[in-house]
């Protein structure tokens, strides 16, 4: 399994796994800051970015065996990992396969139940649909205050703040992923995330407390599967910590990977 990544900084390996529809990209947020203390690897998972698809890469247990195989190729079973939502999910997978070092997951998929599955399915879905429609127009829209506000209200606590220009990047991604709504439906009515995690390296679960798509109380659940783990509350975060709250997100990724944070 050949994976699209990118290497930047110095230091100890550090392997960056992002969410449905999106690419190596999302992190531009943070990488920065980390590769100041880490070699960054961010990769595109199959059928995201530069990565191409493969037969099963609609389906959670495709995305992680494609993980697996392309680690264990790379020589970097072992690694520290950090995951965002599908990424975040992934990343503990290979911690509870004992495949992973130490590992921060960022608001993981997985821990629904009940509506919380139907509430998923039926907010992503349509939501896809109107990206893919406005492809054209996303620049135009997302440049506008308003506009970034109203496509990425569910995404973000603070959608304003975001640059126009990572905003249309992480949307039209999303519109040209064309995987996204197979995983949808597979993630959405699939088996609960399973856990203990193998290995003794520090597991860290990172929560946005104003996540609107895994919403905070699944936290719970995430901590009952990983009861090693240990739980970080982003209080003025939505579902994606390292937009919302890039220094912090930083501090608890660095301090989680026993590696102190740069001046």
């Amino acid at each position: 399994m050949t994976m699209h990544h990118t290497r930047t900084g110095r230091g100890k390996p550090l392997l960056l796994v992002h969410g449905l529809g999106a690419t190596s990209r999302s992190w531009d947020t943070i990488s920065p800051a980390l590769s100041q203390a880490r070699e960054v690897i961010a990769v595109d998972l199959p059928g995201h970015g530069q990565t191409p698809e493969e037969n099963d890469s609609g389906t959670f247990a495709g995305l992680a065996r494609s993980l697996d195989d392309w680690l264990s190729a790379g020589s970097l079973t072992g690694i520290d990992m950090v995951g965002s939502s599908l990424g975040a999910r992934l990343v503990l997978e290979m911690a509870r396969r004992g495949h992973s070092g130490a590992v921060v997951a960022l608001d993981p998929g997985g821990f629904w139940q009940g509506w919380e599955r139907t509430f998923f399915k039926t907010t992503i879905t349509p939501s896809v649909a109107m990206v893919r429609a406005l492809r054209p127009a996303l620049s135009a829209i997302t440049g506008n205050v308003a506009g970034r506000t109203a496509l990425m209200a569910q995404l973000s606590a603070r959608p304003w703040a975001l640059e126009a220009a990572f905003v249309a990047r992480e949307l039209k991604s999303l519109a040209n992923t064309r995987t996204v709504n197979s995983l949808v439906k597979d993630l959405a009515n699939g088996a609960m995330q399973e856990g203990p995690a193998a290995t003794d390296a520090p597991v860290v679960i990172g929560w946005g407390r104003k996540d609107r798509l895994c919403l905070p109380q699944q936290a719970d659940r995430a901590m009952k599967a990983f009861p090693q783990a240990t739980l970080h509350w982003f209080e003025r975060s939505g579902h994606f910590p390292m937009w919302d709250r890039p220094d912090e997100t930083v501090r608890v990724i660095l301090a989680a990977t026993s590696t102190a944070a740069p001046e």
